[in-house]
């Protein structure tokens, strides 16, 4: 399936559509859903699978009839590269805050890095971040985190079916994940850093597959805007 924005009318958005959006970096998952609702003047709209402000890549987005499909897209597989940064760790596991509790790793060796990444393939436990949206007692972890307050999250089983380094730059290192739902890469950065004994935090962020949907075949949303502009205005 395949976006549909280019040869499409505004009945076609109210009635059901999937778009295949390349989000920006620093936007939001609603930020890209608000600024498409502006544009198309459409209610129903959502997307299938959040993306933090500091990860870019596809985001499938539906509208009308196509919403009721939201959870079998979140449901697919996914695709991740990136990058972590080893020696230091932060309260969020990515740059959303500061780096601390620095340390050395000028004599991690390749074959350390890669053995590392052996011990997280399969299926695994893994305990999401404390500052995610995941809710307890009815409120997102992320807000008692950022109040001080702490949180026991329990590990959740995800299936990480490839992990592999594919470039090191120490301090950075390359990554390309293929995982299943509910898989938080950041809880990956974190747990790899403690793996190899000097920490590390997720530094860039980059979703490039959803099942069959692949972030090439996405609209950045300045290209969306644009075409759905002369599309929409030709009405």
């Amino acid at each position: 399936m395949e976006s549909i924005l280019p040869d499409s009318n505004r009945n076609v958005f109210e009635q059901g559509a999937v778009l295949l959006i390349d989000k920006p970096l620093e936007w939001t998952s609603f930020d890209v859903i608000r600024k498409m609702r502006s544009i198309l003047r459409i209610k129903k709209i959502g997307h299938a699978g959040t993306l933090d402000p500091l990860a870019t890549g596809l985001l499938i987005v539906c509208t009308g009839k196509f919403t009721k499909r939201i959870n079998e897209f979140m449901a697919q597989e996914k695709e991740y590269t990136g990058s972590f940064t080893l020696g230091a760790t932060t309260p969020t596991y990515d740059l959303e805050s500061e780096p601390g509790n620095f340390s050395s790793c000028d004599d991690i060796t390749t074959e350390q890095l890669q053995q590392a990444t052996a011990t997280f393939v399969g299926n695994i436990q893994q305990v999401p971040p404390a500052h995610s949206a995941i809710k307890k007692a009815g409120k997102p972890v992320y807000e008692l985190a950022r109040k001080g307050i702490e949180v026991k999250l329990e590990p959740r089983p995800v299936t990480i079916k490839i992990f592999e380094i594919t470039q090191v730059d120490l301090p950075v290192v390359h990554f390309r994940v293929v995982c299943s739902t509910g898989t938080y890469i950041r809880s990956l950065a974190n747990d790899y850093g403690k793996a190899l004994g000097c920490g590390a935090y997720l530094s860039s962020l980059r979703r490039t597959r959803i099942g069959s949907f692949l972030v090439n075949n996405a609209m950045t949303i300045t290209q969306f805007s644009e075409e759905a502009a002369k599309r929409l205005n030709k009405e």
